[in-house]
């Protein structure tokens, strides 16, 4: 079954090894560092240096229609044999988004309110973050309805680091 896992940038590793997966995304502003696990090939690694703001901010990535073009295509590419982690600073916003936007593009037969109501049972603390939904929404013609569905579920509870989770895509 083909799983996606969430985490902060201090469970990577962890998250990778315990999980058995061999993709992984970062979400991180520009310039962060993180030494990829050795588990994952490089070419199954992509980095998306994208900051976690809803408007432009001087020194600072804003996510743009491009970014989201290419989770969709890293993601349409992995096999689905092993999990595949995402994950961003805190694991509360980034990459609740992104695996949110990968489960809807990847599980098209599922609603997109059943698919938020999934990571808010899975994460009581993700808050994913509404301009990355509000981009795959348009770029995936879903009218709305991504967006909507992560408004349903609210704000996540306040946390400086979320804990690691998982959301199956069957």
């Amino acid at each position: 079954m083909a799983r996606l896992y969430v985490c902060s940038l201090t469970k990577v590793v962890e998250t990778v090894r315990s999980s058995g997966a061999r993709s992984l995304i970062t979400i991180l502003t520009g310039g962060a560092s993180l030494v990829r696990p050795c588990e994952i090939a490089p070419e199954r690694h992509l980095r998306l240096s994208v900051s976690d703001i809803d408007v432009r901010q001087e020194g600072h990535v804003l996510a743009c229609g491009e970014h989201i073009e290419t989770l969709l295509a890293f993601a349409a590419a992995w096999d689905r044999r092993e999990p595949l982690v995402i994950h961003c600073y805190a694991g509360v916003s980034r990459s609740p988004a992104a695996a949110f936007i990968l489960a809807c593009a990847l599980a098209p037969e599922r609603s997109e309110t059943d698919l938020a109501r999934d990571l808010r049972r899975a994460s009581p603390t993700a808050t994913p973050n509404r301009r990355l939904v509000a981009l795959a929404d348009r770029i995936m013609r879903r009218d709305g309805r991504m967006s909507d569905a992560i408004e349903g579920i609210g704000r996540g509870a306040d946390c400086f680091e979320g804990a690691p989770f998982a959301l199956e895509l069957a």
